[in-house]
């Protein structure tokens, strides 16, 4: 067992736990940047990693009814088909192979999670509003930018592993500004990300891009991490480290794509 791959899963344990921040988010750049992980590989392994971490979770927010299980429908219907239609896209070109054009969408969406994470109750206010101003419309055309959502993710997830957390959320509280409360946000990105994950995970895994030592090695270290950062989110100061986090994920996004 590589101990220092099982405290890197330890450390994005515990600022999952404590921030709710996406694993993915954190795990990718450091497996490429940090231990020199073939990009193809470390978005393979990362979707594995997130499918079985999000498990547990969506379990219990399954059992506690805190899914929206409409809204996760919807965007499974745009999700699932992009990102199959990703994956088949990435067997016949040939990028999983390469890694250019994974690094580079990986830097730019690493960015793209940072911004989104840093202004969620910027894009929750405007949601508000236009729900209020336009409330018949706004509500028409809901399923539509869902389902639409969904396939942004998809897409994202496929070729990055990122997206379905930070992202997702955001999308989320854009979409939804009064009906997704909090637990019920929680609740829904992260059941929504379960199937994602999985068929993702499932293509990459198809294309050899999946390090099952490194998957075993990460779990050992993030599961432990995961439940003590939920234990202790109470006392952290959460808004200083999404800070924090927001940055290190820009610097992350610039090197990769200045490499």
């Amino acid at each position: 067992m590589d101990w220092a791959h099982s405290l890197a899963g330890l450390f994005v344990g515990l600022l999952v736990g404590m921030t709710g921040v996406g694993g993915g988010a954190l795990m990718t750049p450091l497996l490429v940047l940090l231990f020199g992980v073939a990009p193809a590989t470390a978005v393979g392994t990362d979707l594995w990693f997130a499918a079985l971490t999000k498990s547990a979770g969506g379990f219990v927010h399954g059992r506690s009814g805190t899914v929206d299980w409409e809204v996760v429908k919807r965007l499974c219907w745009g999700s699932l088909p992009a990102a199959l239609a990703t994956l088949v896209a990435l067997h016949f070109l040939g990028v999983g192979k390469t890694g250019g054009v994974l690094v580079n969408t990986l830097g730019a969406v690493l960015i793209l999670t940072a911004v989104a994470m840093l202004f969620k109750k910027f894009f929750h206010a405007i949601g508000q509003q236009l729900r209020t101003r336009l409330p018949e419309d706004f509500k028409r055309a809901q399923p539509a930018l869902t389902v639409l959502a969904g396939a942004i993710l998809g897409v994202l997830v496929s070729l990055t592993s990122i997206g379905a957390g930070a992202l997702g959320a955001v999308m989320l509280v854009y979409l939804y500004p009064f009906r997704m409360k909090p637990t019920r946000l929680v609740g829904t990105d992260i059941v929504h990300a379960i199937p994602l994950t999985v068929v993702a995970g499932s293509g990459h895994l198809l294309m050899g891009n999946v390090d099952l030592a490194l998957l075993l090695t990460l779990l050992a270290g993030s599961l432990p991490g995961i439940l003590v950062g939920s234990l202790i989110s109470t006392r952290a100061p959460e808004l200083v480290l999404r800070m924090l986090i927001g940055l290190a994920l820009v610097a992350a996004g610039a090197k990769m794509l200045a490499a």
